[in-house]
């Protein structure tokens, strides 16, 4: 640990730090699930490859989050992150609602994966600051690739959307 963590090691905002660091473990161990059946609901072969790649950075994420709480001396432990569960469900309720095969289900899936994505950038980079700031730099190096990871799976899919698949969407006829 850092020179400076002795005046954080028992405070408020180490425990914040901590708290915010369980519920993306909680995160990062779902979202392979959900990667995994975003992936079986998309049609379009560029989005069904963006989700598995994805899926696997992912698995490389919650490592890195272990190697954090081992670096802090914890033991890696989810926290439900309520902000999360209602984004993922989300992406269930696209699923749901969509037809399958439609490029409508397709560009839903896109926004509903690109708003979790948005909130694992704020998460990472937030952490990332409050790690420096408690002195605690080799966490914030471990955190450093997950969040360039997420800005661009982020890229991927607006890329994707915009090849076309978002054109696509708008002329499909709704189904009676």
């Amino acid at each position: 640990m850092g020179s400076n963590t002795q005046g954080t090691k028992n405070s408020m905002l180490q425990e914040f730090f901590v708290t915010c660091l369980q519920e993306l473990y909680w995160s990062e161990t779902h979202l392979i699930d959900v990667l995994n059946t975003m992936s079986t609901a998309a049609s379009t072969p560029q989005l069904k490859e963006a989700f598995l790649v994805h899926k696997e950075e992912t698995a490389r994420q919650k490592t890195r989050l272990e190697q954090v709480f081992a670096l802090l001396a914890l033991p890696a432990q989810a926290e439900p992150c309520v902000g999360l569960q209602g984004l993922f469900d989300e992406g269930w309720q696209v699923i749901d609602e969509t037809e399958e095969g439609s490029a409508q289900r397709d560009v839903a899936l896109i926004i509903a994966a690109q708003k979790v994505e948005h909130y694992e950038i704020a998460c990472y980079g937030s952490l990332m600051t409050l790690a420096k700031t408690m002195g605690q730099n080799e966490v914030a190096a471990i955190l450093a690739p997950t969040l360039e990871e997420e800005k661009q799976t982020d890229v991927t899919l607006t890329t994707i959307a915009e090849s076309g698949l978002n054109a696509e969407a708008s002329h499909e006829k709704l189904s009676v």
